[in-house]
């Protein structure tokens, strides 16, 4: 019986479609345009406000890798290395300036926008039988927003979350075009894309990664149950398997390379066992997001909707009226509380409760579609369940609130297959209104929403960033780098004394580690942590002062004027207590206390 089900679901596999339409004027000009505004909000961005905290931690563990030292085997590093190795080539092939890194966020950030818009549009195409122009239309609407709320324009530094949320668009294109091309040298470049992510940060990389090759492996099996059909069939088997391969061969060549620099113990102990001992949250915390209380009112009339359009027919139109109305609802909230609410906070909650109503109603959506009786099986069917886990496994790290900076391209991947999906009940000449009009309302909300969103900074306000005139770096190091506050002259001011009474090849030590100076000064680190937090330093404080002993650190600074609001330093007193036994004052800066042991 299990036999039968399985083998009723693969007849439904459809023959691919080879109609990849070529860019024309209008699709140039618009890609262009997405492009330009998505990397211009992140030149805004950098041109008035730097995180000195992330910064720090990306550029000097890039400046040490670029210096020669090996991560998970010269020093502990929690993180994958794909990002810090990118950031490690731009120093080495351009030289140590912040404005190089700045550029490539700039450049990571249009090319994503770019890319979920094509995508966004494969999806549509797929499944809407409307005219190419309104098809057009809809998936630019859909995009729209990611110029402002893109993968680096709501954190505008180069690190982990945009990079892999880059990385995971990639693959989800290639695997997309692999599938309609029925290519086999795609799919396995498709297969070693899948495998990027995960080398660039761990819980989005991996769900994703599990999930699109659980979904290759289930449609394979059904068209293995397919044998003696034509030789379509055959190819179609050959490039599932060719994902496959592509990703076996990527994470084979990772791990003997891992092997043979760092030791393939070292990484798995660091950035699975250490990782998780330290940020992994509970299952309770992980759906908290599913808690939101805002969803006993938007669920409901989500499902009123739904439940409209399917008894929808011509002559009682008022039904569609209300069902836009219906789901129009918590967008027109969202736009309204631009008006109700004066604190920034408050709005970006309004902003940022979409995203739980959008998670469920896509999951139902796509289990509807899997279920239909007309619905065929393929890898594009399960595309919605795929970026699901890719978006519930980057909750896991900071919950709704603190995630969803980098992967708002993915929830505008599930709105388009949300709309695709409402195509069905208005597909008749009555409705033609429908998803164009629903579409603009959720690019407006979004935009509107999210421009206040971003120039709030909300998503930044655990650094401080003071009402006062913007601040750069006189270094030729930082250039391109600027904040609001006294932070920038302060470090200059550090890295001139620095200069002048620090010998080079002096040992030191900065608590907390907040700010870019192994960077901006090309001294090699001789700590094994730079960054003093609960996620990256496991160290006790009596192992800090047994090492600085042991690593012969001379010089330690003690920033005062922390731009982050709370010091995360892992017993920062006792720490300081044992530290101080043995060192002695050497100057009181501006900002910085310095001490010379």
């Amino acid at each position: 019986m299990v036999r039968t089900g399985l083998e009723a679901l693969g007849s439904e596999l459809p023959e691919p479609s080879h109609s990849c339409p070529r860019w024309m004027a209008r699709d140039w000009m618009a890609g262009v345009a997405l492009f330009s505004a998505t990397a211009c909000v992140v030149l805004w961005q950098n041109a008035h406000v730097a995180i000195l905290w992330d910064t720090a931690y990306v550029l000097d563990s890039a400046a040490r890798i670029a210096a020669g030292q090996t991560p998970y085997r010269d020093f502990p590093f929690v993180h994958p290395p794909l990002t810090f190795l990118i950031q490690a080539a731009i120093i080495r092939l351009t030289g140590r300036v912040f404005f190089h890194h700045v550029i490539y966020t700039a450049v990571v950030g249009g090319l994503s926008t770019l890319v979920t818009w094509r995508i966004a549009l494969a999806l549509l195409r797929e499944r809407i039988s409307a005219a190419f122009s309104r098809v057009w239309l809809v998936a630019l609407c859909a995009a729209a927003p990611l110029a402002i709320l893109g993968v680096y324009s709501i954190v505008p530094i180069p690190e982990y979350d945009g990079d892999c949320a880059f990385w995971i668009l990639a693959a989800l294109w290639l695997l997309l075009r692999a599938e309609t091309r029925r290519s086999v040298p795609m799919a396995l470049a498709a297969g070693a894309a899948l495998c990027l992510p995960l080398f660039t940060k761990q819980n989005m990389g991996l769900p994703f990664l599990a999930a699109t090759v659980a979904a290759v492996l289930f449609v394979l099996a059904l068209a293995s149950m397919r044998r003696g059909k034509a030789q379509a069939e055959a190819t179609g088997a050959a490039w599932l398997v060719s994902v496959l391969a592509g990703a076996s061969a990527t994470l084979i060549a990772a791990a003997l390379a891992l092997h043979w620099t760092a030791g393939i113990g070292n990484y798995i102990y660091w950035t699975i066992r250490f990782a998780g001992e330290r940020r992994l949250p509970g299952f309770s915390v992980m759906f908290a997001v599913f808690h939101d209380p805002s969803l006993l009112l938007t669920l409901p009339c989500a499902a009123a909707a739904l439940a409209l359009l399917r008894v929808a027919v011509e002559r009682y139109r008022w039904t569609r009226i209300a069902a836009f109305l219906l789901l129009a609802a918590p967008f027109l909230f969202a736009l309204a509380s631009l008006l109700i609410y004066d604190d920034a906070d408050e709005r970006g909650d309004s902003l940022l409760e979409l995203w739980p109503l959008l998670l469920l109603l896509a999951a139902v959506a796509a289990i509807a579609n899997l279920a239909g009786p007309r619905r065929r099986l393929t890898v594009r069917a399960l595309f919605p369940l795929i970026v699901l886990a890719a978006i519930l496994g980057t909750l896991m790290s900071q919950q709704l609130w603190g995630s969803t900076y980098a992967i708002w391209p993915l929830l505008i991947l599930l709105i388009a297959e949300l709309l695709a999906s409402l195509s069905q009940f208005t597909a008749d000449r009555g409705a033609r209104w429908f998803l164009p009009s629903l579409a603009a309302l959720i690019s407006v909300t979004l935009l509107v929403c999210g421009g206040f969103y971003i120039a709030s900074e909300e998503r930044l306000s655990y650094i401080n960033l003071p009402d006062a005139p913007v601040e750069r770096s006189a270094f030729p190091q930082l250039a391109g780098m600027a904040t609001p506050g006294p932070y920038l002259p302060e470090f200059d001011a550090l890295l001139r004394y620095a200069a002048a009474n620090i010998p080079r090849d002096d040992g030191l030590i900065l608590l907390p580690g907040e700010d870019p100076f192994f960077f901006a000064s090309g001294r090699a680190p001789r700590f094994p942590v730079l960054l003093f937090d609960p996620t990256t330093d496991p160290y006790s404080p009596a192992e800090t002062a047994a090492l600085v002993r042991s690593q012969n650190i001379r010089w330690l600074i003690v920033k005062r004027d922390l731009q982050i609001k709370v010091d995360p330093t892992p017993n920062r007193d006792e720490t300081l207590r044992l530290l101080m036994a043995e060192f002695t004052p050497a100057a009181h800066l501006r900002g910085y206390d310095v001490y010379r042991r």
